[in-house]
């Protein structure tokens, strides 16, 4: 999920040079919701990570 936001960030950056302003706003859009969506996920996972270590070891 991360490599994909970062591929429209990419694709955001070249489309901003070449003066496709519509296009990049697109992609800089769809790669913000990738990454806050990839850091939610990944937080969630670190405390059900967490959690799920503390009742094993009980």
């Amino acid at each position: 999920m991360l490599r994909w936001a970062l591929i429209f960030f990419v694709v955001a950056i070249i489309a901003a040079a070449f003066g496709f302003t519509g296009i990049a706003a697109g992609a800089a859009g769809i790669a913000k919701i990738l990454f806050f969506l990839f850091v939610a996920l990944f937080v969630v996972m670190l405390l059900l990570g967490l959690f799920a270590g503390r009742a094993a070891t009980r």
